[in-house]
C-alpha cells in the first residue's frame, strides 16, 4: 500500500523535477500516458530567467495562455520554487523547472519558442550601457544553449540593452552555424504598449483602440514613436508630439524612479512580453496578418538591425515593413536614433568577435 502511494506521489510531482522520476521496465505508466510529459495541443515554450522580476510574472501569464502545452522555467536560482507555485494553476500547460547551468540544455530541447528575460534589472542611476557589462555574458551563454538544443526555435530576447544583446545573439548563432535572422526577435513591445497607453490618455480613448508604431531601438532616443501614423488617425500639436515622444522614450526611467530603488518596469514588461509571445505563437499556428513591432535584422535602413513593424508567421518575422511616411519631427528623431543605435549594435557584435 505504501509503495502504491509513493508511486502516485512520484507521478504527480514528476513535472516539477522530471529527472527525479524513474519508471521501471515493468511500470504500467508509459511515458506517453504521463500527464507530466505533456499532451495538451499547443507549443513548447521555455523562459530563461523565470525566477526574476520579469520572469515570475511572465511565467504566470504564459501558464494562462491556451496555446502553450509545455512550459519550461529555467533560472540559476529558485527555479523549482517558481515552478511549484506556477504548477498549481489549473490551466492546460505542463510546467517543469530547471535549475542552473547543468540543466540549461534539458530546459531547451524541443522548444518552439524561447523567451529570454534573464539578466540584472536597471537600478537608479544605472544606464542601459551599464547593464551591458553584466548581461552580455548571460545572453551569450543562453544563446549557445539554444544553438545546440533548439536551433529552430523562435527567440524573443528581452534582456537589456536589447540594442546590443540582439547583435550578440546573432553573432553566437552565426558562429554555431544556426543563424536564421527571421527567428531572432528583440522585444520592443513595451515601447508600443506605453505609446498606446500614453496616446490614449491624450486622446481620451481606450488604449485597446489605439495603435502606435514604434521604430528604431529600445533605449532612450532610439525609441521613435511614429505619432503621425497613429490609428485611429488623429493629429497632435508640436507640444503634444514632444511630450508624448519624451514620455515614451523615458518610460523605463519613470518606473525606476517611482520604485525608488525597489526595482524596474517588471510588471508592464512581463505583460508586453506575453503579448508579443502570444503573437509569435499565433504566427507559428499559421494565423494570418499577425503584425507587431520588433527589433530585427533589417534592410529598412543602412543599419544591420532596426525595430519596425513585422509580420509574424511559421518561421518568425516573415515580412519586414518599411517605415512609411514621416513628418519633419520624426525624420529628425530618426537621424538621432540611428546615431546612437549604430554604436550599440557595434558594441554587441564586437563583444563576440573579441
Amino acid at each position: 500500500m505504501q509503495s502504491e502511494a509513493n508511486f502516485r506521489i512520484s507521478k504527480i510531482s514528476a513535472h516539477l523535477n522530471p529527472s527525479n522520476f524513474q519508471m521501471g521496465e515493468n511500470s504500467m505508466l508509459e511515458q506517453a500516458e504521463c500527464r507530466a510529459k505533456g499532451g495538451a495541443p499547443g507549443f513548447k515554450v521555455a523562459i530563461l530567467g523565470a525566477a526574476g522580476g520579469i520572469g515570475q510574472s511572465l511565467a504566470m501569464l504564459m501558464k494562462m495562455n491556451p496555446l502553450v502545452s509545455v512550459l519550461h522555467l529555467y533560472d540559476v536560482v529558485n527555479a523549482h520554487g517558481v515552478t511549484a507555485d506556477i504548477s498549481h494553476m489549473d490551466t492546460g500547460a505542463v510546467v517543469r523547472g530547471f535549475l542552473g547551468q547543468p540543466q540549461l540544455e534539458d530546459a531547451l530541447v524541443g522548444m518552439d519558442l524561447v523567451v529570454i528575460p534573464a539578466g540584472v534589472p536597471r537600478k537608479p542611476g544605472m544606464t542601459r550601457d551599464d547593464l551591458f557589462k553584466i548581461n552580455a555574458g548571460i545572453v551569450r551563454t543562453l544563446c549557445e544553449g539554444i544553438a545546440k538544443c533548439c536551433p529552430n526555435a523562435i527567440v524573443n530576447l528581452i534582456s537589456n540593452p536589447v540594442n546590443s544583446t540582439v547583435p550578440i545573439a546573432a553573432e553566437v548563432f552565426k558562429k554555431a552555424g544556426t543563424y536564421d535572422p527571421k527567428r531572432l526577435l528583440g522585444v520592443t513591445m513595451l515601447d508600443v504598449v506605453r505609446a498606446n497607453t500614453f496616446v490614449a490618455e491624450v486622446l481620451g480613448l481606450d488604449p485597446r483602440e489605439v495603435s502606435v508604431p514604434v521604430v528604431g531601438g529600445h533605449a532612450g532616443v532610439t525609441i521613435l514613436p511614429l505619432l503621425s501614423q497613429v490609428k485611429p488617425p488623429c493629429s497632435f500639436t508640436s507640444e503634444e508630439c514632444e511630450y508624448l515622444t519624451k514620455r515614451i522614450q523615458d518610460g523605463g526611467t519613470e518606473v525606476v524612479q517611482a520604485k525608488a530603488g525597489a526595482g524596474s518596469a517588471t510588471l508592464s514588461m512581463a505583460y508586453a512580453a506575453v503579448k508579443f509571445a502570444d503573437a509569435c505563437l499565433r504566427g507559428l499556428r499559421g494565423d494570418a496578418n499577425i503584425v507587431e513591432c520588433a527589433f530585427v535584422a533589417s534592410q529598412v535602413t543602412e543599419l544591420p538591425f532596426f525595430a519596425t513593424r513585422v509580420r509574424l508567421g511559421r518561421t518568425g518575422a516573415e515580412e519586414i515593413f518599411q517605415l512609411g511616411p514621416m513628418n519633419e519631427y520624426e525624420r529628425a528623431g530618426l537621424v538621432e536614433a540611428k546615431k546612437e543605435l549604430i554604436a550599440s549594435i557595434e558594441k554587441g557584435a564586437s563583444f563576440i568577435s573579441k
